[in-house]
């Protein structure tokens, strides 16, 4: 029993120290370009095997990725929600949508490389998928896309569906372009991750309820 317990133990760290070389190495070069190999160098392995040992597939550590930061979003997710639940202001609902992440990555410290990961994702279809399924699992997102939606005003389709897709880059990008700024050691317009979360959330509030030029 001993013996198993410190393999397992063993086995959790190895899993864990290739996560984070992983995540690292796919947020700086994008995971296409990464292989399995290169992946276990990283996490100080010498053996050739040991990712697909231990997660299968690169879709199914790029999954394993996603999930290690789930769980902690969805808890900022869920409390944010709690607090705004009755609301009107489509304001609430954005700051919902774009606060966890930051919040989070604001709790990691730094360095971090999650927001790149999350941007590289994107520039794939079948990645891209995997982000979408991860995150249509979470009880607290459909909520809040269902609450933004109520409060949205009347759009045309095609501006609505136009508007969602800025919205989502945004939220995606906007991270990412911070957390490589500071991982430079650049400048950045604001100086914290909160603050930072407060002035995306008013620019997509201001997309969402710009006029729409008649005609278009």
């Amino acid at each position: 029993m001993v013996g198993g317990t410190v393999r397992a133990r063993q086995a959790s760290a190895t899993r864990e120290l290739i996560l984070t070389a992983a995540e690292r190495l796919f947020a700086e070069r994008g995971v296409n370009a990464v292989s399995n190999r290169q992946v276990g160098e990283a996490a100080g392995q010498g053996n050739n095997t040991v990712v697909g040992y231990h997660f299968g597939t690169k879709a199914d550590l790029v999954r394993a990725i996603v999930r290690k930061h789930a769980t902690r979003i969805e808890e900022i997710r869920s409390r944010l929600l709690a607090g705004i639940r009755d609301s009107t202001d489509v304001r609430d609902w954005v700051d919902c949508l774009v606060r966890p992440m930051s919040e989070h990555l604001g709790e990691l410290g730094g360095p971090t490389w999650y927001a790149r990961f999350c941007a590289q994702l994107l520039t794939d279809p079948a990645l891209r998928d995997i982000v979408v399924e991860e995150s249509l699992a979470s009880p607290s997102l459909r909520e809040i896309i269902d609450g933004l939606n109520r409060c949205l005003p009347d759009l045309p389709a095609e501006v609505r569906a136009e508007r969602g897709e800025m919205a989502r880059l945004l939220i995606v990008q906007m991270p990412a372009e911070r957390e490589r700024a500071l991982a430079e050691g650049r400048p950045t317009p604001r100086s914290t991750w909160h603050d930072a979360a407060t002035g995306l959330t008013d620019a997509i509030v201001g997309i969402w309820l710009a006029p729409v030029t008649p005609g278009t």
